[in-house]
């Protein structure tokens, strides 16, 4: 007997389950696409950046060799005159000096990254890097005009010769060889550290020294006395660390990990949206099937047995939506590595070609969550099924029944207070964790919230009396069946809401970007001496004579260093420019408040990441290494800097000049001189003798590609914005649908008491408009307030940078109109096959 009784229940499940999906295939296929887009977007989001970073460490540590410790500057480059102090040291057993330059190519925006070497010392540290002579003359690895390119290198840049830029200056330097290993997809060059020295204008300089130890020293105990005597003798000028040390990993990881932790959370929206559309699902379900699942209660089956049904039932969404999504995301990072590299538009890994790799624990992890969100969403339902009481839900017009206990405020009150106190949380390792935990709280909340706020609204609106038919069985309908009217609110409030958050955020950035952009370029022409690298340079002379044109009235000049602050941390930039110290705020956008500047200190302005890095404030004291010394700056104010994450600060042009002896220069602003126009400019500046080896570019032009670099950066994120909004429409079309579809009894009534097939249609408009109006309008609000959070929570602990709010009105009406008209055309094909039948047949289970 007890197997019997297994067997009809394994063929009873199914036949429910089964059953269920062929009766409404459209809402089962809308929670399935929605758990399965949002596991694919964050599996695929997670392999690409997986691949990337693997790719882009393995790369740095192949560049590396057989080193155990690598000691480097503070600044970029630093005096050679320490290379036989470490190569004399007890315990190496060999030093391999290395210049390190990226090289400006003309005609191309990338720059070369060479690595100068000493072959003869790097045979015993990086073997890999020497060069292979082409025909087999071993004394090209030592000539002064030859370079050894990478094959990535060689496919990029075809033919014998390779023409590289050294001041204004352009430099033929032959292709020897190949490079003996390097990882797929790296472009690198190798040259003679005396001839890089020498073409580069580098003499005397170095950027790391790679140590080899001898065998059984200590690694670990090298590094921390290499360090200790060299913070002594030499304080604040050198880091010493291990190529696979920890710190150089973070280095890596934090080029990136804000932005991706961001886009994954950006992809759990469309999980979250999904969860929702389960529970939908599952508590419509239930409440069509609550007079079925009574009559199975009252032949035997027990409550668990029917709790555990509606479980599987919402899991078996979960189950199909989360493979479906594994097995997408693993072809979109294919796709997307292929075709459009590893940095998703954010140009954060430059020359990396990775290879997708299957993670299985990874995509354990996102299936847990797709089949997680499922069974969040269908608890409640099943609950509420497994605990009805058999003969009250036997009754017919019981239905709403099923969700009056939703109706509870206290629970969607105490997830808004939460919700409030997150929001005020510090970041967690630097991440807005909290900020992420108050935006999932206030969604609860919101959804939480509608029942009861429904219900009030509408009641109040049913008390006011009505002598147009139509208008009061809507009232009427609204306010006694609010629960289910709360069902549909709450598909349109979690993906509206959403949707509303994610634009605000978008707009506002981009709008703050561009006011940013409009007050740090004030000048009428921008002159470079290249786009990217750092070989190419105005020296004073060049300068001179850009100051002297006749259609110059201003010219002010840029020079960018960077230098590391922290060893545990990227480095950041330190520019150098003409800054009006009494008013800075004409050249830096300047936020929070401005010191006055001490007598005789030398004025900084630090960018905002600074500030919450570095723990560094306006009216302290900032040392900064330059020309291999430490001197203090007073921070003189905040500036807002959104071109870098890792911070900027700001001195000026003749204080670093003052301190470093170095003169030259990378960028300079001119302003033209009244009967001079920006193209005058440029043509008088294309005849002088180095006019050719310069970039330029006027302000619009600037705004424009910095836009373009914006809305790429952001592609992720239109993507994903553009899915909330087509699962906010679908589910909305399925809410509707079914619970219209559900009614065909109320309609038949309806049509014996003498109400019309086209007001029965009319009452269904209405109510579809009602409930989008208020669900939109309810959804704006929480989108706000979830994007408030996003701004001026979320984004300063992600990327250490404010904002100014805008709100993109035009999209948020468009998108509103669309969901509104959507319900209403939703509720009126619904409506029509809900009355097909004939009201006689509508009503005939109630006789």
């Amino acid at each position: 007997m007890g197997f019997a009784r297994l067997l009809t229940l394994k063929v009873l499940s199914r036949w429910l389950l089964f059953g269920e999906w062929r009766a409404h295939p459209v809402r089962a296929l809308v929670a399935v696409t929605a758990i399965a887009i949002g596991v694919a977007m964050g599996f695929a989001i997670h392999l690409i950046n997986a691949a990337a970073l693997n790719e882009f460490s393995a790369a740095i540590k192949s560049l590396s060799g057989q080193a155990d410790v690598q000691m480097a500057g503070r600044e970029q480059l630093f005096d050679e005159a320490i290379y036989p102090i470490l190569a004399e040291r007890t315990g190496v057993a060999a030093a391999s000096p290395v210049l390190v330059v990226y090289a400006n190519l003309p005609g191309q925006r990338t720059p070369l990254e060479i690595n100068a070497i000493d072959a003869l010392r790097a045979g015993y540290v990086t073997p890999e890097l020497i060069g292979i002579p082409s025909h087999g003359d071993v004394q090209d690895t030592m000539a002064d005009d030859a370079i050894f390119l990478s094959q990535a290198a060689q496919e990029w840049l075809k033919g014998p010769t390779l023409t590289v830029r050294s001041g204004t200056a352009d430099l033929a330097l032959r292709v020897a060889g190949t490079i003996a290993r390097t990882r797929s997809g790296q472009r690198l060059g190798v040259m003679d550290i005396g001839a890089a020295q020498w073409r580069f204008q580098r003499l005397g300089k170095l950027s790391r020294i790679d140590l080899k130890l001898r065998d059984g020293v200590n690694r670990d105990a090298f590094q921390r006395a290499l360090a200790q005597d060299l913070e002594r003798d030499f304080p604040g000028r050198f880091r010493v660390g291990q190529p696979n040390d920890q710190n150089q990993e973070s280095r890596n990881n934090g080029i990136s990990r804000a932005y991706r932790v961001n886009l994954t959370v950006l992809a759990l929206v469309a999980l979250f949206t999904g969860a929702f559309l389960v529970f939908s699902t599952q508590a419509l379900s239930v409440m069509r099937r609550r007079s079925q699942f009574a009559l199975l209660r009252v032949l035997g089956m027990e409550r668990g047995q029917l709790l555990r049904q509606v479980l599987l039932e919402g899991a078996s969404l979960g189950v199909i939506g989360a493979a479906l999504g594994i097995g997408a995301g693993y072809v979109l990072a294919a796709t997307a590595l292929h075709y459009f590299g590893a940095d998703l538009g954010a140009g954060m890994f430059a020359g990396v070609r990775p290879d997708v790799a299957f993670t299985p624990v990874a995509a354990l992890v996102f299936f847990s969550l797709g089949l997680g969100v499922a069974l969040f969403g269908c608890l409640a339902p099943a609950w509420e099924a497994a605990r009805a009481v058999p003969a009250v839900a036997l009754k017919a017009g019981n239905d709403d029944a099923a969700v009056d206990k939703l109706a509870r405020a206290w629970p969607a009150l105490l997830c808004l207070a939460l919700a409030a106190l997150c929001s005020q949380a510090p970041p967690v390792f630097e991440l807005p964790l909290f900020g992420y935990l108050s935006i999932a709280l206030l969604l609860l909340g919101g959804i939480a919230l509608m029942p009861r706020f429904s219900s009030m609204l509408f009641g109040l609106t049913n008390r006011r009396a009505t002598r147009h038919p139509v208008l009061a069985l809507t009232q009427a309908r609204l306010a006694n069946a609010s629960g289910q009217a709360a069902i549909a609110l709450g598909g349109m409030l979690s993906s509206f809401s959403l949707m509303v958050a994610m634009a605000i955020m978008v707009a506002s950035f981009r709008v703050s970007l561009d006011d940013w952009l409009v007050h740090l370029l004030p000048a009428d022409l921008y002159v470079r001496s290249a786009s990217a690298g750092n070989t190419a340079t105005l020296g004073p002379r060049e300068q001179a004579t850009l100051a002297a044109l006749p259609g110059v009235a201003r010219i002010d000049f840029l020079s960018v260093h960077n230098i590391v602050l922290d060893p545990a941390r990227p480095s950041v930039a330190l520019m150098a420019r003409h800054i009006d110290a009494a008013d800075a705020g004409k050249t830096l956008m300047l936020v929070g408040p401005v010191a006055p500047i001490p007598v005789g200190a030398m004025p900084a302005w630090i960018s905002e990441a600074i500030t919450d890095l570095y723990g560094l404030h306006t009216g302290g004291t900032l040392t900064l290494p330059i020309n291999g010394k430490l001197h203090p700056f007073f921070i003189a104010g905040t500036w807002r800097d959104y071109a870098r994450q890792a911070g900027s600060i700001q001195i000026r042009l003749a204080d670093y000049r003052a301190l470093s002896g170095d003169n030259d220069v990378g960028d300079a602003a001119l302003w033209s001189a009244k009967d001079a126009s920006a193209a005058q400019l440029i043509a008088e500046i294309r005849k002088l003798p180095f006019g050719s080896a310069l970039d330029f570019s006027q302000p619009g032009d600037i705004r424009s590609m910095s836009m373009t670099v914006f809305d790429r950066s952001f592609a992720v994120t239109y993507l994903l914005e553009a899915i909330a909004i087509a699962i906010g429409l679908s589910g909305v079309a399925a809410t509707f649908s079914a619970q219209t579809l559900a009614r065909s009894r109320e309609f038949g009534m309806l049509r014996h008491v003498g109400v019309t097939r086209g007001q029965v249609l009319a009452i269904l408009a209405l109510e579809g408009g009602s409930l989008a109006t208020l669900g939109v309008a309810c959804g704006f609000v929480l989108g706000l307030v979830i994007s408030l959070i996003l701004v001026f929570v979320v984004n300063p602990q992600s990327f250490h940078w404010s904002m100014q709010l805008h709100l993109p009105w035009t999209l948020l009406a468009t998108v509103a109109s669309l969901l509104v008209a959507a319900s209403v055309l939703t509720a009126l094909v619904a409506g029509r096959q809900a009355l097909s039948g004939g009201p006689i047949r509508a009503v005939r289970e109630d006789w």
